[in-house]
């Protein structure tokens, strides 16, 4: 009992930084006007879509732009989840593919590893009062059936939020280190690939090079679907059978 406490109180000593560090940084960026300013920044560049943007505001930080996008990648996780394919794309086409590569996997494992804690931290029980045990089971169960498809999806669609199945598998009871193997096994794939091109990308050959992503991106989605509904109407049918 004197154990459930502690735990308890340990959580909500957590729960209670967490949201202390959200509250400063909130107060900084109204009240820090080149903080805010910068964050437009970075918002507005974002919401865009454009890869020059991106390109030429990493590019401007000279020596320090590794760091930079190092922030970034974490940044358009936590604060604003949008897809971080620009910046991988970007790295690649300032640092070199394989460069490129590096600096994304590892700074979008750090993302994932701090999406995965804020679910964790200030979600679960929230959401234990909020829905059902069956609910939270489907969805557990979901995760340990397909976390790694899910997680693989994700990475190659540029349209669809990676952190957002970050906060998910965050407020399930998916152990840490299981989710962050198969993140870094499920992201590699797609890491690579958008760094590969991301150093071909010049001029009118962008558009052409990110259709082609998109296709290649939407066949993988579609056999994977396919795959999961085969295992799911497979399993119905022994079930049925017996």
């Amino acid at each position: 009992m004197e154990d459930k406490k502690y735990g308890q109180g340990r959580n909500n000593n957590k729960r209670f930084a967490l949201i202390g560090v959200f509250f400063i940084c909130i107060l900084l960026y109204f009240f820090v006007p080149s903080i805010h300013e910068w964050m437009n920044k970075v918002f507005h560049m974002f919401s865009t879509g454009d890869f020059d943007q991106v390109r030429h505001f990493i590019q401007s930080y000279g020596g320090y732009a590794a760091g930079i996008s190092f922030l970034l990648m974490i940044l358009t996780a936590v604060i604003a989840p949008l897809p971080a394919f620009l910046i991988t794309l970007t790295n690649a086409n300032l640092f070199g593919w394989w460069q490129g590569a590096i600096l994304s996997w590892t700074s979008a494992m750090v993302a994932a590893a701090v999406c995965f804690y804020i679910a964790r931290i200030l979600g679960r029980d929230v959401v234990i009062k909020f829905t059902t045990k069956q609910g939270l089971e489907a969805i557990e169960q979901f995760f340990s059936r397909y976390g790694k498809q899910t997680i693989l999806i994700a990475r190659l669609l540029p349209f669809i939020s990676f952190d957002i199945v970050s906060y998910a598998a965050g407020l399930t009871s998916m152990s840490f280190w299981n989710f962050f193997i198969a993140t870094g096994i499920g992201q590699l794939p797609a890491t690579v690939i958008y760094s590969y091109v991301g150093g071909m990308l010049t001029g009118g050959a962008k558009f052409l090079v990110t259709a082609l992503l998109i296709l290649f991106a939407l066949s993988v989605l579609i056999a994977l679907l396919r795959k999961i509904y085969e295992e799911k109407t497979g399993r119905k049918g022994s079930e049925t059978y017996h």
